[in-house]
């Protein structure tokens, strides 16, 4: 399996690219995989381009339809995953079949790999799934539209810090993007990430976005443990939990100060 970290071609059509990839949003512009993937470090600046149209939802739904805070909360977590063409979802849903199987990490991965859905898949969305729609409910009708947004920015974030931590699989679109980060693309990618938590939310935002880089690290780190590689199913499923944690952290955050 090549393992080996290599620097992609660059095009401004792979960040079109890259946001038709993300989203539902249609580009007309054609970029093949390579140009996508040299703009991974940029993933989480498309994830506050999602965080504006979820954060929208939000306070449209709070704030201009009065909607109660859980069918509001339903609502923002619907579209969160329907705009994003459910990839990540089903990465999420992926990782958990193969977290759950006993043996070597090769039966684990083709485990992933399988169409079909079983305990696993089911029990780890079901636990992402609730923690991160209570997360939502939670949030302050004042403060539903910034800590939204950030919590995009955080889940792609995460999705980077996990393909920065990670071995790619020889196999499948999720090796492009391992193999174009490193430490220093995931440095400038926080850096941008940090200025834009603190404008938009403060304290409490630069501690959603650091917590998205942690959260990557950790799914890394079990994706390591259980499957030696990664895939897109281990980066989706980082963007899912990130989403989560940094919105548990944010609202502590922002209850506690």
């Amino acid at each position: 399996m090549d393992n080996k970290k290599k620097s992609p071609p660059y095009s401004f059509k792979g960040i079109a690219g890259l946001i038709s990839f993300s989203t539902i949003i249609p580009i007309n512009v054609h970029s093949t995989i390579d140009e996508m993937a040299a703009f991974t470090w940029f993933w989480p600046i498309i994830g506050g381009l999602i965080g504006i149209f979820v954060g929208g939802v939000g306070f449209l739904s709070l704030n201009v339809l009065n909607l109660p805070q859980l069918v509001s909360a339903a609502l923002v977590y619907s579209f969160a995953i329907w705009f994003t063409g459910f990839h990540h979802l089903d990465g999420l849903i992926d990782m958990g079949d193969g977290l759950m199987v006993h043996g070597d990490h090769y039966k684990k991965i083709e485990v992933m790999k399988d169409m079909s859905i079983g305990t696993g898949g089911i029990s780890l969305f079901f636990i992402i799934a609730l923690t991160t729609f209570s997360a939502i409910s939670a949030i302050p009708s004042i403060l539903i539209f910034n800590i939204l947004l950030i919590s995009e920015i955080a889940a792609k974030i995460s999705l980077i810090s996990c393909a920065t931590f990670s071995k790619p699989l020889s196999e499948g679109t999720g090796r492009y993007f391992i193999n174009s980060m490193t430490v220093p693309f995931l440095v400038l990618s926080l850096i941008l990430t940090l200025i834009i938590g603190f404008f938009v939310l403060k304290f409490a935002g630069i501690l959603g976005i650091v917590t998205g880089v942690i959260g990557g690290y950790l799914v890394a780190a079990i994706a390591k443990k259980h499957f030696i590689f990664a895939n897109g199913d281990i980066l989706g499923a980082s963007n899912e939990i990130g989403r989560g944690i940094a919105l548990i952290v944010m609202i502590i955050a922002l209850t506690n100060l």
